[in-house]
C-alpha cells in the first residue's frame, strides 16, 4: 500500500515538472480597423494551463501588459488602452481552451496603434517559456474617385482622391491599354486617426486613351480602383459644341443690351420714370431674370475626397437657415422654431432600405453665391446618429419615394449615412465612403456659381467630400433624420460677419420662411 501511495506521489511530482514551450503560427496576423482578432498561442506538450501565469505583453517590457492571467482569473494590470478588449479566447472550437493549454489571446476593436510585435509569456512552478508574434493592421480605404478637368492645349487633367487607408498606399495611373501614367504629383495625409487620404493628378490626350484608371493599394495587398471614360467626358464637353452655344449667348446679349439701350432712351424723351429694380412695373418679357441659360443637371457629376480646411474662413458665408413646415413629410416632427427634425413617434419602418421619403427641405432659396450651415447629429448624452440623409434639392422638386427618383437628374443632390452600411452619394455612378469618425456636427457649403456642393465634420475639422455639377434654378437645403436614432437632426445657427455684405434670397413661404438672407 505504502509502495501505491509513493509511487502515485511520483507521478504527480513528475507531471508538474514536465517542461512545455509556448508556441504561436509562423508569420505574421493581419487585421481590420475595428474588427476582432485572436492572437494565437498554446503551450506544447498541451496541459492544463488554469494554474498557470499568462502574460500578454508589447515592446519586450512587462510594463506593457495588454493582458495579465494569474490565479485563476484575469489580473488588473494592463495597458489602459487595451482595458475591456482584451480576453482568452480559444483559437479553435479544437483546442480545449486553458484545459487543453490554450493561451490565445483575443483583441476586439482593433485600432492602427495595435499594431505592434505581441509576446505570449507562460510561466509554471519549475519552468516558463514564450513567443513572438506580430499583428500588422490595415484599413481598406474608400474607392478612388476621379474628376477630369479640361486644359487649354486639348488634354485633360484628371484627379484621383480616396481616404481611409493603412499603411501608408501607392497609387497607380494606367490606360485602357494597360499602359502606365506617370502621375503629375501625389500627396498624401495623415490624420489623426492614423489613417492615409491620398491625392494625385495625371494630365492624357483623348488621343492616347479612352478609359483612365487609378488604383489605390498597400504593401498588405489591398487594392481598390477607379475609372473614368474621358472620351464621353470630351464628347459633352467639347469646344465644338460650345462654339455654336457661344454665339448663340453673344447674339443675345448683344440685342438684349440694344433693347436697354433703347428702353431707357425712350423714358428720357417720354419723361417717364425708370422702372424699379426689381422690375415690377416691366413687362413680362423684359423682366430681368426672364431670359435663362439652363445647364444639364447631370452634364458631369463626381465627387472627391480632400483633406482639413478652415472652419472659421467656411463660416464667413454661413446663413440662418430654417425648415419648410409647408413642403414636409407628414411622417416627420418638427421643432416649434423649425430648427429640429425627426422621425415622428407614429412612424415604423420595417424596410431594410434607408427611408428616403422621410425629407424636410429648408425655407431659404439661392439661386448664386456661397452659402455655409451646420447640422448637430449628436445630443449628449445620446451617440451620434447612425441614419440621415443631407444635401441640397431643386426647389419643388420635393417628390420621391426611393433612391431611384433622388438623383442629379431630378435635382437632389447629398451625402447618406445608412447606419451599418455606412455612407454613400446619389452620383452616378453611387459612392461608397469610408468616413472615420461619424460626424458629430456636419457643415454643408454650397457654391451655386462653381458648382459645388462640399461636405465637412465641423468637430474634427476635416473635409468630408465634395461634389461638383452644374446648378440651374433656386435651390433649397435638404434634410433627412432617418429612423432609430435617439437624437434628432438639429440645424446650428452659426456666427456671421457683422460686415458682410447682404445679399438678397428667395425665401419660400412657410411657417418659418426667413426673412433676407446675408451672405458673404
Amino acid at each position: 500500500m505504502r509502495s501505491i501511495i509513493v509511487l502515485l506521489l511520483l507521478n504527480l511530482l513528475t507531471d508538474c515538472s514536465v517542461s512545455f514551450t509556448a508556441k504561436v503560427p509562423p508569420g505574421p496576423v493581419v487585421a481590420h480597423v475595428g474588427s476582432t482578432v485572436i492572437l494565437p498561442c498554446w503551450i506544447s506538450p498541451a496541459q492544463n494551463a488554469e494554474a498557470l501565469e499568462i502574460r500578454w505583453y508589447r515592446h519586450e517590457d512587462f510594463r506593457y501588459t495588454v493582458l495579465y492571467f494569474q490565479h485563476g482569473k484575469i489580473q488588473d494590470e494592463q495597458e489602459e488602452t487595451f482595458r475591456n478588449r482584451s480576453s482568452l479566447t480559444p483559437r479553435s472550437d479544437l483546442s480545449g481552451g486553458l484545459k487543453g493549454g490554450d493561451v490565445s489571446l483575443q483583441l476586439e476593436k482593433i485600432i492602427i496603434q495595435d499594431e505592434a510585435l505581441f509576446h505570449c509569456y507562460v510561466n509554471g512552478d519549475s519552468d516558463y517559456s514564450s513567443a513572438e508574434l506580430e499583428l500588422k493592421v490595415t484599413a481598406p480605404g474608400s474607392a478612388p474617385v476621379l474628376f477630369p478637368r479640361p486644359l487649354d492645349d486639348g488634354r485633360l487633367n484628371v484627379s484621383c482622391s480616396s481616404s481611409g487607408w493603412y499603411p501608408e498606399p501607392n497609387i497607380t495611373w494606367t490606360s485602357d491599354q494597360r499602359k502606365t501614367l506617370r502621375p503629375a504629383a501625389v500627396s498624401l495625409h495623415r490624420a489623426a486617426d492614423g489613417l492615409f487620404s491620398v491625392h494625385s493628378w495625371t494630365t492624357v490626350s483623348p488621343s492616347d486613351a479612352q478609359l483612365v484608371s487609378c488604383s489605390v493599394s498597400t504593401t498588405t495587398g489591398e487594392s481598390k480602383e477607379g475609372k473614368v471614360d474621358i472620351q464621353g467626358f470630351i464628347s459633352s464637353d467639347s469646344s465644338d459644341l460650345w462654339k455654336p452655344l457661344f454665339l448663340t449667348l453673344l447674339i443675345c446679349a448683344l440685342l438684349g443690351l440694344a433693347g436697354l439701350i433703347l428702353y431707357k432712351y425712350r423714358n428720357i424723351l417720354t419723361g417717364k420714370k425708370a422702372a424699379g429694380p426689381d422690375g415690377e412695373n416691366l413687362p413680362v418679357q423684359e423682366r430681368k431674370g426672364y431670359i435663362e441659360v439652363q445647364m444639364s443637371d447631370n452634364a458631369y457629376e463626381n465627387a472627391s475626397v480632400p483633406v482639413d480646411m478652415n472652419i472659421e474662413d467656411l463660416r464667413k458665408h454661413a446663413e440662418q437657415i430654417t425648415i419648410d413646415r409647408e413642403n414636409i413629410s407628414p411622417d416627420l416632427t418638427v421643432s416649434g422654431d423649425c430648427k429640429s427634425v425627426r422621425d415622428s413617434p407614429k412612424y415604423h419602418h420595417t424596410a431594410e432600405e434607408f427611408p428616403y421619403q422621410l425629407c424636410a427641405f429648408g425655407a431659404q432659396q439661392f439661386t448664386s453665391g456661397r452659402h455655409y450651415w451646420e447640422l448637430e447629429l449628436a445630443l449628449p448624452p445620446n451617440p451620434p446618429k447612425l441614419s440621415w440623409l443631407i444635401g441640397v434639392v431643386k426647389h419643388k422638386h420635393f417628390s420621391g419615394k426611393d433612391r431611384s427618383a433622388l438623383t442629379p437628374s431630378r435635382g437632389f443632390w447629398f451625402l447618406c449615412s445608412d447606419g451599418e452600411n455606412g455612407f454613400n452619394t446619389n452620383t452616378d455612378p453611387p459612392i461608397t465612403l469610408s468616413i472615420s469618425p461619424r460626424p458629430e456636427r456636419l457643415g454643408v457649403l454650397l457654391d451655386y456659381d462653381e458648382g459645388l456642393l462640399e461636405f465637412y465634420n465641423v468637430k474634427e475639422r476635416k473635409h468630408l467630400l465634395s461634389m461638383h455639377t452644374r446648378f440651374s434654378g433656386s435651390i433649397v437645403p435638404l434634410f433627412n433624420p432617418g429612423v432609430g436614432d435617439k437624437s434628432p437632426l438639429k440645424i446650428v445657427d452659426c456666427p456671421v460677419e457683422e460686415d458682410s455684405p447682404a445679399e438678397l434670397t428667395v425665401p419660400s413661404q412657410s411657417n418659418c420662411s426667413a426673412e433676407n438672407i446675408t451672405e458673404a
